[in-house]
This record gives C-alpha cells, structure tokens and sequence, in this order.
C-alpha cells in the first residue's frame, strides 16, 4: 500500500522547528547576513533543542527520530535561511551520520555521542584547494608512524571550520593507490597543528562558518581511524549520499520561502489598480514554484524513505538533490522578478533567497556531476557495489531505546 501520510511525531518534530526559526532566526538573519557573521546563539539553541541530533539514536545521545523526520527538520531550517540547514548537513548528514555507518562502538560512544548532545561540533574535510568533484587529485597525507598516524594537508570551502571541535578527515595512505589509498581519520580542533579560519567575501550563506582548516604534521592515534585503510573513499561517498538527502530537503524549503514570499507580495502590490497577483503571468510563476515545491518534496520523502528500510539510495538522493538546488534557485530567481525592483534590494527576502540557492548547485556534487551520474544509471555505465558497512535502516525499537 503506498502511504504519503507523516506521523504526528513527524510534523511535532518539523512544528517545534519552524517555531524556532520564526520566533529566534528570522528577525535577526539579515543582520547577521549583513555582517556575514554566525550567530553565537544559533549552535548552542540547536543543540538545546535536540535538532543537531534529531535523527540519532537516544543510546547515543540523540532524539531517536528517522529520517524521514530530519528531512522535514532540514525543509524547515532552510525555509528561514540556508546557514541553519548547512549546519545540519555537515554535523548530521556528513559527519555524525557516517560515524554512525562506519565507526566502532567505541568511536560511536567518543565522538557521535557528544555530537548528538550538541556538546561538540562536527565538519567534513574532504575539499581541498585542488581537489573538488575530483575527489582522488587530493593531496593531504597521513603516514603510519608506531600507534599514530602524522597528517599533513589543507582543506577548502570546509563548512563550520572555525566552530567545529571534530573533524572527518580524508587523506591519502597510500598516494599511489589513487581513490583507493584514501582513509578516513577524525582529527579534532585541540590537536597540536590543527588550524583553521573563516572565509569572508561569499556570495551568499554569509550568515554561517565557511572556511579553511590546515593539518600541519598532526599526530591523530590510530584508534581515530574511521573504517579501514583504504576505504576512504567509500566512506566519503556514502556520507555524501546523506549529506545530500539535507540539502535537497534544505533546497525544497528554500522553494517553499520564495513561493510564501511572492504570494504575499502579488496579493499585496497594486499596479494599474489592482493586486500583480490577477495576472496571468505572476499567476504562471507562482503555479511553477508550487509544481517545482511539489515535485522537489516528493523527491527528499522518497529518498528519506528509503534512508528508513535500509535500502541503497544513492540515485534517489542524487536525484532530489540535482533536481530541488536547480529548482531553488529557479525559484528565487522568479520571486525576485515578481517582487520587482524591491526584490533587488536586502530590505525584502527573496535577494538573500537567490544569493544562498546558488551555493547548492555547486557544493555536494556540481549539477553536472549529478547529471552525469544519473544518465551512468541509465545506461547502465554505473553500478552501486555493495559497501561493507551499509546506513543502519531505521528501528525505533533500537533507536529509541535509553
């Protein structure tokens, strides 16, 4: 039986969101977008209200949600402004969901746990300076040495670098082995030569931490390693299928704001005596922006529900995150012409709309590489192999239990 309904956990969860960011972010985001500065209040409030570990298991700190619900999370957060879902995609999605798929038990207790609680902060370092899409040309390295492993390499465009105390960090051990002689290490913020910064100048998600961390003959014990030596690479990549899944729930919220955004505006703006909103033509553009929204919705609850049985959602998910980042910034970019010159301007939303959108088409895998993928599904050029570790499917029995 095929069944679109969502759980009254589900909305409670996704409600006690969007009142968070209605009543705490929304009358403060353009000052901080202004300043292209974080807000000091947003990580800990996050953390206060269980949303940096929404979907891990209470056993590990977290609220024992699915994933499902941390789609809906990600759709609210970005509804607002894109830092917040940033936030969940490289703590959550990236890190703190791979932990959860490769780590030990024992890393699980060390790292995952004070993650979920929100007492640490988690990022993702796998781009560097010239090392994007191409992800085997990085060039940091770590070499074995007794019990540890010394880590040299700098890392680019890295998501709450200069907030972030763990660090999933992918290295190369074996330099001639290609994407095979990746592995993956977390290194933390206290570590002797670990150094990082801010970024500054950005086109948009100027509200949040974007930067560059450096690794400058750090020791990281062996027993930080994440999965095998070698795996690296696999890791990366099943973190991106999670990563994306929030930016693609992240993305269809962003529809959603410049849709609410442009419906107001038509109904409320007059020329030649009545509401732009009679229009044909507004009326086309706000039609468009709801299929897009639908469309794009359907898409991330598809994949979240996959994330849920267990099931290998690495098309899907690229899928919903190529289609609602090309969508999102379609949309704003509409919301903008409907708003007219004010839509030119800070004083209204939709300006801020546009300028995030336009990260998402890059970061997480360029549309193009999206594109490419899809059409290897197609012509049967691309395969997912089994992974040794597959995402846990979700069991509330498991996942809620103290």
């Amino acid at each position: 039986m095929l069944d679109f309904s969502l759980t009254d956990e589900q909305l409670d969860a996704a409600q006690m969101v969007k009142d968070f960011v209605d009543s705490e972010v929304y009358p403060t985001i353009k000052e901080y977008d202004r300043k292209q500065e974080m807000n000091p209040a947003a990580l800990p409030r996050m953390a206060e209200l269980g949303i940096l570990g929404i979907n891990i298991p209470v056993c590990y700190g977290g609220q024992g949600f699915d994933y499902v619900t941390l789609g809906l999370v990600c759709e609210e957060l970005e509804r607002c402004d894109s830092t917040l879902r940033v936030v969940m995609s490289v703590h959550m999605g990236l890190n703190s969901m791979g932990v959860l798929q490769w780590g030990t038990e024992e890393q699980k207790q060390r790292f995952l746990t004070p993650q979920a609680r929100g007492e640490k902060y988690a990022a993702f370092c796998l781009t560097e300076p010239g090392a994007g899409s191409d992800v085997a040309n990085l060039r940091s390295t770590a070499k074995k040495d007794g019990d540890d492993y010394i880590i040299n390499g700098e890392k680019m465009w890295i998501s709450l670098a200069s907030k972030a105390h763990h660090f999933l960090w992918f290295a190369k051990t074996d330099p001639a082995a290609g994407s095979r002689g990746i592995t993956a290490f977390m290194v933390t913020s206290d570590m002797l030569g670990v150094t990082s910064g801010d970024i500054h100048g950005k086109l948009g998600v100027r509200a949040g931490s974007t930067g560059w961390v450096n690794c400058q003959d750090v020791r990281v014990p062996a027993a930080n390693r994440i999965g095998e030596e070698g795996e690296g690479f696999k890791i990366a990549m099943s973190c991106l299928d999670n990563g994306r899944y929030t930016v693609a729930a992240g993305a269809t919220g962003l529809i959603r704001a410049s849709l609410e955004a442009s419906l107001k505006y038509a109904q409320e703006r007059e020329t030649f005596g009545q509401p732009i909103a009679t229009y044909q033509l507004v009326q086309q553009k706000l039609a468009y922006m709801q299929q897009w929204y639908d469309n794009a919705r359907l898409l991330y609850l598809r994949a979240g529900w996959l994330k849920n049985q267990g099931i290998r959602n690495t098309r899907e998910t690229s899928m919903a995150k190529w289609y609602a980042t090309d969508h999102s910034f379609q949309a704003a970019n509409e919301a903008i012409q409907i708003h007219g010159a004010y839509g030119y301007s800070d004083e209204y939303d939709v300006e801020r709309y546009l300028r995030n959108s336009r990260g998402a088409i890059i970061y997480e895998g360029t549309s193009e590489i999206h594109q490419l993928m899809q059409a290897g599904y197609l012509l049967g050029t691309r395969k997912d192999k089994p992974l040794r570790r597959e995402l846990p499917a979700y069991d509330p029995d498991f996942w809620q239990a103290e």
